[in-house]
């Protein structure tokens, strides 16, 4: 699509190595860049969107108590990491949030915040998909 992403994670939590190359060899094609750091400053490094996810997803809630230790609060974001991004960016998120845990209030309910203009497109496309397939 030609966008260059950037994605912040820990290294055992990294994508799987073929979804990786994958995304590099597609890369080449429009000329955007796909990286992995473990460092979310630099990930977010003059961003024009942060986007991110639950710490924990549906399914893993076993994994709770080790993925909060791993993730939180490095892998928050937080006004303090937004101010590194584009002085223009926004913040995205698929929802539901976990306020507090991946996100902060500030960023979520911020200026800059898109979520709730981004879940009512999803909810129109999504109606839209349905359509077509019934």
């Amino acid at each position: 699509m030609g966008v260059n992403i950037s994605v912040a994670c820990p290294e055992r939590y990294k994508p799987d190595e073929r979804f990786i190359r994958w995304a590099e060899e597609e890369s080449r094609l429009s000329g955007a860049t796909v990286e992995i750091v473990s460092e979310p400053e630099q990930a977010v490094r003059d961003a024009d969107i942060i986007y991110t996810d639950v710490v924990v997803s549906m399914g893993q809630e076993t994994e709770r108590a080790k993925r909060m230790e791993v993730f939180l609060p490095k892998y928050r974001v937080t006004e303090h990491l937004f101010k590194r991004a584009s002085k223009d960016a926004i913040f995205m998120h698929d929802l539901p949030a976990h306020r507090g845990e991946e996100v902060t209030n500030e960023v979520m309910d911020g200026r800059r915040s898109i979520v709730w203009d981004q879940a009512e497109n999803r909810l129109h496309a999504t109606k839209g998909l349905l359509s077509l397939l019934i």
